[in-house]
């Protein structure tokens, strides 16, 4: 799907005096898609048009992410973005929804599962920072989240950008109309200039890690991990962390699959999804789904 028909289909949502994008299709249980860094929400559209099908989708461009807007100077805080999901449900008048994340969302769904516990029917992470010593940043990350990274920004190019997403695929590499997409939801509204802001996520990370690792060590909520293992930021590290913290730990891993397993594996993901929303059906009730 284009950018261009994926942003024909969405809304938008004003909070805080900003506005932000997202799509709102389907019927059903309400299902949340939850995106991650440096990408937005047209990174589920594999997904889309089987998932809504059964469930009424919704999936925003964050703040400061895709279509949405990308305000600088600003400080960026998962805890925000987590209440902005709040306010979007508020806004439509949802009670219960269950969540699919990546990434940056994962920690966004770790916030939401902190201060909302009973809001939420069953949360999928996929590959993401979900904890610290089981994170392994490129180094362009970590430059990018330091003092230098305002002026390292603008000697962050198209073929850089390319390299970097390259390296982290796994062995079905991005073709060009996806990096085409991925770096025009970049530059739009000049969001490299907030990428140094954003990425200040990954010390949010270190300051929150003890309560949103409780957060799901205590939650009742149904939830899984699905996992592309030749991922180098959160592959099998990812998992081996995920497994020794979590009871009964659902994992599914999907190898020869890197950081986006939506892009990579859509139909993978969308099996192993299905089957873990089943079997959660079963122990909870048909209010699941």
């Amino acid at each position: 799907m284009t950018l261009q028909q994926w942003q024909q289909q969405g809304r938008w949502f004003h909070q805080g005096g900003y506005r932000r994008f997202y799509l709102d299709q389907g019927q059903g249980p309400v299902l949340l898609l939850i995106h991650g860094f440096p990408s937005a929400s047209w990174d589920w559209h594999p997904l889309l048009p089987q998932l809504s099908r059964d469930y009424r989708v919704i999936a925003m461009d964050m703040l400061g992410f895709g279509l949405s807007d990308k305000p600088h100077p600003h400080r960026y805080r998962i805890v925000d973005q987590a209440r902005d999901w709040q306010a979007l449900l508020q806004q439509l008048s949802i009670d219960k929804a269950h969540i699919l994340a990546h990434d940056y969302g994962d920690s966004v769904a770790q916030e939401l599962l902190a201060i909302d516990p009973n809001r939420w029917l069953s949360c999928c992470f996929l590959n993401g920072g979900l904890f610290v010593d089981a994170h392994r940043p490129l180094k362009i990350q970590t430059l990018l989240a330091s003092p230098l990274g305002p002026l390292l920004i603008r000697f962050l190019g198209r073929r850089r950008f390319d390299a970097s997403l390259n390296r982290i695929w796994g062995d079905q590499k991005p073709t060009t109309a996806e990096l085409d997409t991925l770096w025009q939801l970049l530059l739009f509204n000049q969001g490299r200039r907030v990428m140094p802001s954003i990425l200040d996520y990954m010390a949010q990370r270190r300051q929150h890690q003890q309560r949103w690792t409780q957060a799901l060590v205590d939650t009742q909520v149904p939830l899984k991990l699905i996992d592309g293992t030749q991922d180098p930021i959160s592959g099998h590290t990812l998992v081996q962390r995920y497994r020794q913290l979590i009871a009964n730990a659902d994992i599914s891993e999907l190898d020869r699959v890197g950081h986006y397993p939506q892009l990579e594996a859509p139909e993978r993901v969308l099996s192993h999804w299905r089957d873990f929303i089943n079997r959660s059906q079963k122990q909870t009730g048909p209010a699941a789904g």
